[in-house]
């Protein structure tokens, strides 16, 4: 996330203070669709990820973004905010953490980052390549945000596909339902955050997993 879009978040989750909306994290919701890529000889090489930002979220964000034409926003327009985004997002190891048969994955800087303006939705487009090409039969790619501040969900509409791999099968899980304790926990989250270097967040990762002959 971007120091500008926090200021942004910041203000609306005041207006959902307010308006008593605001009662538990998450305070920012992202629908999401994502692609593992595949080079022709058969190793991984990337994620290509796109985010689509709840509307209230994408209202603050748009805020003193100049565009020509109203209720339009140009990727152009958008060209310095996704930048924003994208170097800030490498703090947060961009919500993404993958591992091919058992082996953590790195990820580079993404690659090929844009904005695309989908009334009233910002969608958050980007390709995050691995350092180095892994050729693995079991890959498992793991979106969540460790603090909870940010909840992610797959796209209803294929949310997972694969790219230059026919041979190998996608699959992806939910994150499950919180039990009693832990809605308790996430609704104390306002008042006793969790430590930077938390993994509590992983407890409701959105998983995919990949199989390769």
């Amino acid at each position: 996330m971007t120091r500008l879009i926090y200021r942004h978040c910041l203000a609306a989750l005041l207006t959902w203070l307010i308006s008593g909306r605001a009662e538990a994290h998450p305070h920012v919701w992202v629908t999401f669709h994502s692609e593992v890529i595949y080079a022709a000889d058969g190793s991984m090489t990337g994620v290509r990820h796109a985010w689509a930002f709840d509307d209230m979220f994408s209202a603050y964000a748009l805020q003193g973004i100049h565009h020509a034409r109203k209720g339009v926003y140009t990727r152009e327009e958008l060209a310095s905010l996704a930048q924003l985004n994208v170097e800030s997002l490498k703090e947060y190891d961009y919500f993404t953490f993958a591992r091919a048969d058992g082996k953590k994955l790195k990820f580079s800087g993404p690659a090929d980052y844009w904005l695309e303006y989908k009334n009233p939705a910002l969608v958050l487009h980007f390709t995050l390549p691995l350092k180095a090409p892994v050729a693995g039969k079991t890959t498992q790619i793991e979106i969540y945000d460790p603090s909870i501040f940010v909840d992610f969900e797959f796209a209803k509409d294929s949310p997972v596909s694969i790219s230059g791999a026919p041979q190998c099968v996608a699959t992806y899980d939910l994150p499950h339902e919180p039990t009693p304790a832990e809605q308790l926990r996430l609704s104390q989250l306002d008042n006793a955050p969790l430590d930077p270097l938390s993994t509590y967040g992983e407890t409701f990762a959105n998983k995919i997993l990949v199989k390769c002959p």
